[in-house]
């Protein structure tokens, strides 16, 4: 058995955390699984053909790009989605509107105001909003939206990430999972028993869900780290799409 860490209970130093020892237990079975990235077809320049047949996630794009929403794709939805995915710094960008593009459309049209509906609760501390209704994380400060929203992939079905209140009890930046062949996970903020907000190399979307783990790309979990310290607070709720609850 390894040593995940400090048990939760333990008393936990208020500075700044340091590089702890990248040794895993069991108790991080909700660790991220990890897949080899799809491989992405990018256009020869912003001239070229738009040929992106139909994504699933047409008719969404359709609407928010101001298109007519008739879930099927022409040229010139073709060219402006695959406007909107470089503009956005989406990985595809050839114009198929797929999961990756669609959740980033959501981050997009949540930015004004993520916690319109009030589902995170409001505190004079940093809390990191985790929802997982609708695949976003951001971070506030009372009303004020220090960091994000950008989109996330939580637990799949069976290995959900837990909702409620979590504190975060370790970090560790250059984590790798022992139970997942080394699998990298990056800029590892331990939250929950083994369920960490980190970093996911390669696609985002290259499986239905994590094992349990908070993935981000690995920018926005990079910038997560620098924002946040041991004992911040983080709140999940919701359910993730396709998944039971």
């Amino acid at each position: 058995m390894h040593w995940l860490g400090p048990a939760r209970t333990a008393r936990r130093p208020s500075v700044h955390p340091v590089r702890v020892a990248s040794a895993v237990t069991a108790a991080a079975a909700t660790a991220v699984l990890c897949s080899a990235p799809a491989t992405v077809a990018a256009p020869d320049g912003p001239a070229a053909a738009c040929t992106a047949p139909t994504g699933p996630y047409q008719r969404p794009m359709e609407k928010h790009l101001g298109r007519p929403v008739d879930g099927r794709q022409s040229a010139a939805d073709c060219a402006a989605i695959r406007t909107f995915q470089r503009e956005h710094k989406v990985s595809r960008t050839d114009g198929f509107a797929d999961l990756g593009t669609y959740r980033t459309m959501v981050a997009v049209e949540a930015a004004p105001d993520p916690n319109a509906a009030g589902h995170c609760p409001t505190r004079s501390y940093r809390v990191t909003c985790t929802d997982m209704d609708r695949q976003l994380l951001w971070v506030q400060t009372g009303d004020r939206v220090v960091f994000g929203p950008v989109p996330i992939r939580t637990g799949r079905d069976a290995q959900e990430t837990r909702p409620g209140w979590h504190s975060i009890y370790w970090r560790d930046k250059d984590h790798v999972s022992t139970l997942y062949d080394d699998a990298p996970m990056p800029y590892s903020q331990f939250f929950d028993g083994g369920q960490a907000l980190h970093g996911h190399p390669g696609d985002l979307y290259d499986g239905g869900g994590s094992a349990g783990c908070v993935n981000l790309t690995v920018d926005d979990a990079a910038a997560l780290w620098d924002l946040l310290n041991i004992d911040d607070r983080v709140y999940v709720w919701g359910v993730k799409p396709g998944t039971a609850g």
